[in-house]
């Protein structure tokens, strides 16, 4: 059996580069709502399949809309998204939560550096695809579903963003 790979890789997908060039149009709060939106409607759903007595993944959405909100700072946030990370990690066995939660988690460290959002199409993408298509899927074909994927989180992007936004986050991607 092929390796389960964890998350894309494939910086030069023109969807990628299409995501990454309007990331760097708008600032941390825009890219920080796009994200937990995009991962409470999509990514959190692929968790609740496998764990649905696991709230970690979802209280980590709900302290970083807090911090949005202005209800609560960047430390009193940051432990509900370490424990997103964990349940990340805990779910080894299962690809599709996993790659949901590591999705979730960086939404939300969003919050904290602008450039975590992009974990949202790395992770969040091969998820769908492997929920979609199976584990076990032909790698091209993964591929292409989870580009499809990075083209509906572009649009939704698109529909937030703020045209000649004043404070575009600084994003280094190192890639």
């Amino acid at each position: 059996m092929a390796k389960i790979r964890k998350m894309l890789s494939d910086w030069q997908k023109p969807a990628i580069q299409a995501l990454m060039a309007l990331i760097e149009t708008q600032s941390k709060r825009t890219l920080a709502t796009w994200a937990i939106n995009y991962s409470r409607e999509v990514m959190l759903p692929l968790w609740q399949k496998d764990f649905p007595n696991d709230s970690r993944p979802e209280e980590s959405l709900h302290a970083a809309r807090q911090w949005l909100d202005g209800e609560i700072k960047l430390p009193q946030a940051k432990p509900a998204i370490l424990a997103c990370h964990a349940a990340a990690k805990e779910a080894e066995e299962f690809p599709i939560a996993r790659g949901a939660a590591r999705a979730i988690g960086q939404s939300a460290s969003t919050i904290h550096s602008a450039r975590h959002c992009i974990g949202l199409a790395f992770y969040g993408a091969l998820a769908v695809a492997y929920d979609e298509l199976g584990i076990t899927a032909p790698w091209d074909q993964l591929e292409q579903r989870a580009e499809e994927e990075c083209w509906k989180m572009h649009r939704a992007l698109q529909t937030i963003a703020v045209e000649n936004e004043p404070n575009p986050a600084k994003i280094e991607w190192f890639c």
